[in-house]
């Protein structure tokens, strides 16, 4: 008996489950994510219900990666507690001048508070 291969997933629909699980993980809102990743809440709600893909090589794609990274970084710093993390998202933090659930609103933002998660993993 030969096995068949096992079709392999689409690169979209899996960025687009671990966006949305990534944007809960953070505790943020369908608005929050539609600030992050430059699309509108009506997007957002589809993304969610209808299964709209999130196309990797799209600036809402591009975004979307660096929402994933942000919480692959966090989330080994404060150990995978779900409380800590959103408080560290909501909290202002000195370094980054601001909040992360608000900084990342904004591409530099974004780009900024993961630099500095990478920048805190390195130095643990």
């Amino acid at each position: 008996m030969i096995a068949s291969p096992r079709p392999s997933p689409d690169p979209a629909v899996v960025l687009t489950k671990a966006t949305l699980r990534a944007a809960e993980q953070l505790g943020l809102s369908n608005a929050d994510l539609a600030a992050v990743i430059g699309v509108s809440e009506a997007t957002v709600s589809r993304l969610k219900s209808s299964g709209r893909p999130i196309g990797p090589s799209t600036k809402e794609g591009e975004l979307a990666l660096m929402l994933i990274r942000v919480f692959r970084s966090l989330d080994p710093l404060i150990g995978g507690d779900d409380s800590k993390r959103k408080n560290w998202m909501g909290s202002y933090n000195k370094a980054l001048l601001g909040s992360p659930n608000q900084l990342i609103h904004k591409a530099d933002g974004l780009v900024r508070t993961l630099s500095y998660l990478d920048g805190m993993r390195a130095a643990s």
